[in-house]
């Protein structure tokens, strides 16, 4: 049996290996799985970073990959993610596809040695999320969920002055907004045939088999079967932002509002969310509706008795009780995300856990899915947070 001494002594002979195999090659080998929009911006974040370099492009349809080669050019290519993850010369993969392949590509890449930076939603659905944990745990690797909000100076700043001061007092309640405009198109009907070089198959994953949607590829956020449209696209940011200002728990209650109220064009996904979450002692109302014009500022508002906190990802705003009380207010440029890629590397140095590690990750994930879950079963949920159970009715 490994003691506790070994398990240590282990730990300290990995990292070590690992900071000399980093010396001798000076440089962070990453595999990027998923190039569409988001996945090469994020990408790009990596390559600002001079320990970083692109060593293979993966993508189900060929012609992203060979858009991606422009900005990795000499980069091994793939349509089949497990071949990318046979490639020695990689440390760590960034994981960009639909929600419905985060779990598996995750599991694969940490059984396969490599480090994991995988976009949010952490997962699909509630089964995944220990599942993602239990890998990372198994096989020592670090997994960073792209909650950057977990790297970001404007929320660590404001909890830390605002929350964990006490400045704020008691916070009963919780307002998280992240609305959207009216769907202004119509979703995509072309190109009517496949592309020869996309892998039909390979995107449907898991999922039930139907023929060629160019829809549901292009714009697969407005479908159900993907993802969980904007309570987990949106919702597991700010979800996420609850817990690490409130304590890492689940709600004990979740009931949803809402519905498709805008589109009528086949989609899934509801426009118009509303999803209230009991918590011990507090609630917290997320709403992202779909508003002509408006609309308030999207970010998080958290009230407390001694005072009011607004926060999103370039600003804080906390005002005191009273009449004619002035507001402290204070901005931060650019975008939290590079900070939360640069904590992914340094931990894949250190071997330290990230600040969006599966182990939060996987608790901020079920308000959102269970959200989902309300909102396709139209009732309310109770939900045990200790057993991390729906109840039953």
């Amino acid at each position: 049996m490994m003691t506790r001494r070994d398990a240590a002594r282990a730990a300290a002979i990995t990292a070590l290996s690992y900071s000399r195999i980093l010396g001798a090659n000076d440089r962070i080998g990453l595999g990027t799985i998923g190039l569409g929009v988001r996945g090469s911006y994020v990408m790009s974040l990596f390559q600002k970073n001079a320990d970083v370099e692109v060593r293979a492009l993966c993508d189900v349809w060929g012609t992203r990959v060979q858009k991606a080669l422009e900005k990795a050019p000499g980069a091994k290519t793939f349509n089949d993610h497990r071949e990318l993850l046979q490639r020695k010369e990689l440390d760590a993969v960034l994981i960009a596809t639909p929600d419905h392949w985060h779990k598996d590509i995750a599991v694969d890449a940490m059984n396969a040695g490599k480090d994991v930076y995988a976009e949010k939603p952490m997962c699909r659905t509630r089964d995944e999320a220990p599942i993602m944990l239990h890998a990372a745990r198994a096989t020592g690797r670090v997994c960073q969920i792209g909650l950057q909000q977990r790297s970001g100076q404007p929320y660590l700043e404001a909890r830390e002055r605002f929350v964990a001061s006490g400045a704020i007092g008691k916070i009963s309640h919780i307002d998280a907004v992240w609305h959207e405009g009216t769907p202004k198109r119509p979703l995509p009907t072309e190109p009517a045939e496949k592309p020869a070089d996309l892998d039909w198959l390979r995107f449907l994953g898991n999922v039930r088999y139907r023929e060629w949607m160019p829809a549901q590829y292009l714009y697969f956020r407005a479908f159900l079967d993907f993802n969980g449209g904007k309570l987990t696209d949106y919702g597991h940011h700010w979800m996420d932002v609850v817990h690490m200002y409130m304590g890492e728990k689940a709600p004990h209650s979740v009931v949803f509002a809402g519905g498709l109220f805008n589109a009528h064009d086949g989609r899934t996904a509801p426009d118009t969310c509303n999803a209230l979450f009991e918590y011990d002692g507090f609630s917290v109302l997320f709403q992202s509706n779909a508003y002509a014009a408006g609309a308030p500022e999207y970010g998080m508002t958290f009230y407390g008795d001694k005072g009011k906190l607004f926060v999103n990802r370039n600003r804080y705003e906390f005002t005191p009780p009273g009449r004619n009380a002035q507001p402290e207010v204070k901005k931060f440029p650019g975008d939290i995300t590079a900070d939360h890629v640069r904590n992914f590397l340094d931990c894949t140095k250190s071997r330290k856990r990230p600040n969006a590690d599966t182990s939060t990750s996987s608790i901020s994930i079920l308000p959102p899915l269970l959200a989902v879950q309300s909102y396709e079963e139209q009732r309310r949920l109770r939900f045990d947070p200790e057993r991390l159970e729906v109840l039953p009715l």
